[in-house]
């Protein structure tokens, strides 16, 4: 079941579920209204392969900042933070979804990485790509995206559990963790 607007109020009071900072006025029918943070993390451009099963070229080559707003170019990708911190209980999952006006400029939100576990605490890392043909600036603290919370049966190992739970507690744009995962042999 899909979380309506007045149960992600009474989740909030009750501190079922964890949003901070709230905002009552971020709330929707069927959402919370998440903002973009300020941490950005982009590639730049480049020849050299990225390998998931090497740290070092995951990590090479990366630019960062901490910014007011940023220009994203036609055909970038970039990783953001939000604003809002979570922490879903083990009965709680959430995707994230863009926000319409905001795709209409020609911004995704994210790629593939949009589920969050039960039991996830922290920071959520955007994955952002502008498929505009001209640049669009985005603002830290502006609406970017909704978060959409569904009830489900207890977890047996919630997110925050697991003993590779590579993004718990994160709390800026986080790089790819994949390289900590093990290299199966075909």
């Amino acid at each position: 079941m899909i979380l309506v607007d007045w149960q992600i109020h009474d989740y909030v009071a009750r501190g079922v579920l964890k949003v901070e900072p709230f905002d009552p006025s971020l709330v929707q029918p069927n959402s919370l209204d998440i903002r973009l943070g300020d941490h950005f993390v982009w590639y730049k451009e480049g020849d050299s392969v990225i390998d998931p099963y090497d740290r070092g070229s995951i990590c090479n080559g990366t630019l960062e900042t901490r910014a007011p707003s940023i220009i994203l170019k036609p055909g970038q990708f970039m990783l953001a933070e939000t604003r809002e911190v979570i922490e879903l209980p083990d009965t709680i999952v959430a995707s994230i979804e863009g926000k319409s006006s905001i795709a209409r400029l020609g911004v995704e939100l994210h790629q593939t990485g949009g589920w969050i576990d039960a039991g996830f605490r922290g920071s959520i890392t955007l994955e952002m790509c502008n498929a505009n043909q001209r640049p669009v600036r985005v603002y830290a603290g502006m609406p970017i995206g909704q978060l959409v919370f569904y009830t489900t049966e207890r977890a047996e190992r919630p997110y925050h559990a697991k003993g590779d739970a590579k993004y718990l507690d994160q709390r800026q744009a986080t790089l790819s963790r994949y390289h900590e995962n093990p290299k199966n042999s075909a």
